[in-house]
């Protein structure tokens, strides 16, 4: 099987061509291939290879099959930059409290379903106009909606799978031309969050399972799709697709993870599969 090492800078960073003929001659590579003026490829020998490459992103992937068919994608500190329910949290001055129940959870320090249950209830009572303020706040993270529209223009299957809140992801699913979204449903009565989740709460095992569903009904192996998060909560999925990369991820998910961007921004992905910047689409 043949192999790819891939190098990316940082976002808004150019990979110059010193460095990647000094990480080249390491390994006997064969010619670099540029991505854009912060990426490009080397043909490598095989996937021991591990580069002196600090400062930048890098995986070593088959050369083959590179380019999937299905992204499933975290939202919060994922496809958005912050994470939704502390914006809210923070409408209801709580904001410290509930963000710090929030990085125990990412990181896999607390059980995911009771943290959703007990930071939700802590905003019982607070007005749903909060959620529009935040909606009106948050933003896509870099890259996410050239990573999603390119995606689709190869026939690619987008799915927005998320812990978070439908009030939320409804929004981001559209803003940013997700194919489907997943998420929890948050309880609203009489113009008010209940403090309460409606059903099940979605969570490790719920986003492992959509991305399955997902490969299913579009006729493909996990082998062909790419799965993007951040927290202890996406690691099944991330395990279980052929691509599965821990985005800016919390330390615990970092560690276990096969891939991880660190430093690029979600064009990334796109690096990753073979994708160079001049075949980027924009969002409509």
């Amino acid at each position: 099987m043949a192999w790819v090492l891939v190098l990316m800078a940082g976002a808004d960073e150019v990979l110059d061509d010193g460095t990647v003929t000094r990480i080249a001659a390491g390994f006997n590579a064969g010619a670099p291939r540029r991505l854009g003026p912060d990426a490009c490829e080397l043909p490598v020998g095989g996937p021991d290879t591990v580069p002196e490459a600090d400062g930048l992103d890098w995986a070593v992937l088959p050369a083959e099959g590179r380019r999937k068919r299905l992204l499933v994608a975290d939202m919060d500190s994922t496809v958005l930059a912050g994470e939704t329910l502390d914006e809210l949290a923070a409408e209801a001055g709580l904001g410290p409290r509930i963000a710090g129940i929030t990085a125990r959870a990412m990181n896999g320090e607390v059980d995911f379903e009771a943290a959703v249950r007990e930071r939700v209830g802590l905003l019982a009572g607070l007005g749903t106009d909060a959620v529009g303020r935040v909606l009106a706040r948050v933003r896509p993270t870099s890259g996410a909606a050239e990573l999603v529209a390119t995606m689709r223009a190869s026939g690619a299957h987008t799915m927005l799978v998320t812990g978070g809140f439908d009030v939320f992801a409804r929004h981001v699913a559209g803003r940013l031309g997700f194919g489907e979204f997943r998420s929890n449903i948050l309880g609203i009565a009489e113009g008010c969050l209940t403090g309460g989740v409606v059903g099940p709460v979605l969570g490790c095992e719920a986003k492992l399972e959509a991305l399955m569903e997902g490969c299913r009904r579009c006729g493909l192996d996990p082998g062909d799709a790419v799965a993007v998060g951040d927290g202890a909560n996406d690691l099944g999925m991330l395990g279980a697709a052929g691509l599965g990369v821990a985005f800016r991820a919390k330390p615990g998910v970092a560690a276990a993870a096969r891939v991880r961007i660190d430093r690029a921004d979600l064009t990334g992905l796109l690096y990753l599969q073979g994708y160079a910047r001049d075949e980027f689409m924009r969002a409509d």
